[in-house]
């Protein structure tokens, strides 16, 4: 049986060596990056696991690094920081990242929390292929999308935003949210593209069909929410 491979991306070198001790110890297979930048080259190398990644790195912080690492890959990353303000805890999970873990911590937490981000892993790859929102039907595979047995034409970006409001059913979602996570980090451009595409899907899903999805979220952003 393959091993689950593991990269921690930490630059406090007494920190790395637990770590990579204890995981090994529990049948992972480990690497390890001491910065940013070559968290990113490690990244690129091969699929991975779980990623264990610090805050505070140098050249490239942890959540510039998640931030990277989510434009193409939904491995699952457990962010490691000293930083323990709830804050700080929403916003990395906000840039993506899957689980937080406060640091001094015992290693007993950091196994569990491990177990639980694979245990949800695997469960997502055994998902249909398909999403569904009250009478409204994405095939992520084919990218037909169907609405009370009609299929509807979207642009790919159209899909695209769709199918992450979706995944994101009855979250309050920020125009800058959505501009980064469909558009992507290094989009140049306005928010008020965000509106000008939630205004073609409504036109397009909301329009002519009950009840309404696409929902705006006063001085937020937007919301898709099943009645």
């Amino acid at each position: 049986m393959e091993k689950e491979s593991i990269l921690i991306v930490e630059d406090e070198v007494n920190v790395i060596q637990f770590m990579q001790l204890e995981l090994e110890h529990e049948g992972y297979e480990v690497t390890t990056a001491k910065d940013g930048e070559e968290a990113m080259a490690r990244f690129q190398e091969k699929e991975w696991s779980v990623i264990l990644l610090d805050w505070m790195l140098p050249k490239l912080d942890g959540l510039e690094v998640c931030r990277r690492i989510r434009k193409t890959s939904q491995v699952p990353i457990i962010i490691l920081t000293a930083r323990d303000y709830v804050g700080d805890k929403i916003l990395g999970l906000d840039r993506g990242a899957d689980d937080y873990i406060t640091k001094p911590f015992e290693i007993e937490e950091l196994l569990a929390r491990i177990r639980a981000v694979l245990r949800r892993a695997r469960a997502g790859e055994k998902e249909e292929d398909k999403i569904v929102v009250e009478n409204l039907e994405v095939n992520l595979k084919s990218r037909r999308v169907i609405r009370e047995g009609n299929e509807i034409e979207l642009t790919q970006r159209e899909f695209d935003l769709l199918v992450f409001l979706m995944k994101h059913e009855g979250e309050a979602l920020s125009r800058e949210w959505l501009l980064s996570a469909v558009w992507g980090y290094d989009f140049v451009g306005e928010t008020n593209v965000v509106d000008v595409y939630i205004r073609y899907l409504r036109n397009k899903l909301d329009r002519d069909y009950e009840p309404t999805l696409i929902h705006t979220v006063r001085g937020i952003g937007y919301i898709l929410r099943s009645s």
